[in-house]
């Protein structure tokens, strides 16, 4: 037992020596004036409807030496849903639709992240009108910028699409697909 302490001790000295610390994930807030969350569906079959939504939040934290312990949590308020027509963003905010009123949040928290040769492959919970579903997809970027001087940035980008009917909205499906494509850019301010 004496042998065992003497060499943990030993072993403690020389990674104290050598300088190695274990350091802590980078914590950034989002950013809502640099990132966005957009998406399209198709309308009748012949052109798509483009929207987006203005209201996002979020923050994310990333270790570079171990990927699974980073973590990314996005949320959008529904009711800033924005197809660029008021008339049409009444009726999605909705109970046909988003039902903004009782779900007034839409959101995403990370579960388990691996570091692919492409990006970060990130897998989590998506929170829609009241359902909650495992969505994957990948995450590209992790490029880092200070912008204005002082303030460290960190910034990602993925692609992917999902069913709007494994959430419960399957209004209107007779002229606006199921299929939803989903663009979502954003950037952190180092905490």
């Amino acid at each position: 037992m004496r042998d065992f302490a003497m060499k943990a001790g030993l072993l403690a000295a020389v990674v104290l020596g050598s300088g190695i610390t274990a350091r802590a994930a980078e914590k950034y807030e989002v950013d809502p004036a640099h990132s966005s969350v957009t998406f399209k569906i198709e309308h009748s079959g012949i052109s798509w409807i483009h929207g987006r939504f203005n209201d996002v939040a979020g923050e994310f934290a990333v270790d570079e030496a171990n990927p699974a312990a980073s973590s990314f949590a996005l949320t959008m308020k529904t009711e800033s849903v924005d197809t660029a027509n008021a008339k049409r963003d009444e009726h999605l905010a909705s109970p046909d639709f988003f039902n903004a009123k009782q779900f007034p949040v839409l959101s995403f928290q990370s579960k388990s992240i691996k570091k692919t040769e492409n990006g970060l492959e990130v897998t989590g919970d998506l929170s829609l009108h009241g359902e909650t579903k495992p969505v994957s997809f990948l995450l590209t970027g992790g490029k880092t910028a200070e912008f204005p001087p002082g303030t460290q940035r960190r910034g990602y980008t993925t692609h992917f699409k999902l069913k709007r009917s494994d959430f419960g909205i399957d209004s209107g499906m007779e002229f606006l697909g199921d299929e939803v494509y989903i663009d979502i850019s954003f950037q952190g301010v180092k905490s």
